[in-house]
């Protein structure tokens, strides 16, 4: 399950910013160490402001076969003058042992309720607390997916150099980007030029300090992700992230991409999602 999550986690330093209405669907293949390992697929629905992701992710061949592992995640919410507003978030993982469930309801980018089932247990003396602050001014993981292009040209630095605040439903962190430079690829439904951005994973609350997983990626540099823009559109789609990690190299790579006229009455109106 932790690496599911961790994979979900990965994908929050992908980015896309809603221009009309259109869908983003896109599946991508999980390598770690130079080994696939499993694929997420996704699907993100914008109808002006508003905009619905859906998040499929599982594991395949010999770490399918081990763990069982699956996850399923969604969030609703709008872009508003270039700030992410969520309004409801839902994750279910599992492995072989084990589901769990995480709802999350906000409003104007504040936490206003959470749902953990089954609850985790958590004795540990050491894990930093989440205060009340830590809940404000928040984006999910799922709705961390969405960057509101901030300058004219979809290429500029300035649509690298930006923190996202994210909160999962039990701890707090930041994903801190910046500008890396932009380089020619070509890969499936692209030919072009991406921006390429680094990026850094910055604990604040429900973390344990002591762990050796939590240090190494407090102390890593080598995170990355390519954003390519869509002709014609105000969006940033991701082709592909690389996260080092404690055994290997990650990396989540796009197979398919295609973008396509959205059906707007999938998504739900945001301020009704509040309530």
């Amino acid at each position: 399950m932790r690496l599911i999550a961790r994979t979900l986690a990965l994908a929050a330093l992908l980015g896309a910013a809603p221009a009309g209405a259109a869908t983003l669907d896109a599946d991508y293949g999980i390598w770690l160490a130079g080994l696939p390992i499993g694929q997420v697929d996704i699907k993100s629905d914008f109808d002006g402001e508003r905009y619905k992701l859906d998040i499929k992710a599982k594991l395949t061949g010999l770490a399918g076969q081990c763990t069982n592992g699956g996850a399923a995640a969604t969030s609703t919410g709008s872009a508003v003058g270039g700030r992410v507003v969520p309004a409801a978030f839902a994750i279910t993982s599992r492995n072989s042992s084990e589901s769990r469930t995480v709802r999350m309801g906000l409003s104007s980018g504040n936490v206003a309720a959470v749902d953990i089932n089954p609850p985790i247990v958590d004795d540990k003396p050491d894990r930093v607390p989440v205060a009340d602050a830590h809940r404000r001014g928040v984006v999910d993981p799922v709705s961390a997916l969405i960057m509101p292009v901030t300058a004219a040209n979809a290429l500029d630095a300035a649509n690298c150099n930006r923190t996202l605040p994210v909160f999962d439903g039990a701890s707090r962190f930041n994903v801190v980007l910046s500008y890396a430079g932009t380089k020619q690829v070509e890969k499936p439904g692209y030919k072009g030029p991406v921006l390429v951005c680094k990026a850094r994973w910055v604990p604040i609350s429900g973390h344990r300090p002591s762990r050796k997983a939590v240090q190494f990626m407090a102390d890593n540099d080598n995170m990355s992700v390519w954003l390519a823009p869509v002709e014609g559109t105000r969006v940033l789609a991701p082709l592909r992230i690389a996260v080092e990690t404690m055994v290997g190299m990650s990396v989540i790579e796009a197979s398919r991409w295609t973008l396509s006229a959205a059906v707007t009455s999938s998504i739900p109106n945001a301020k009704r999602a509040k309530n």
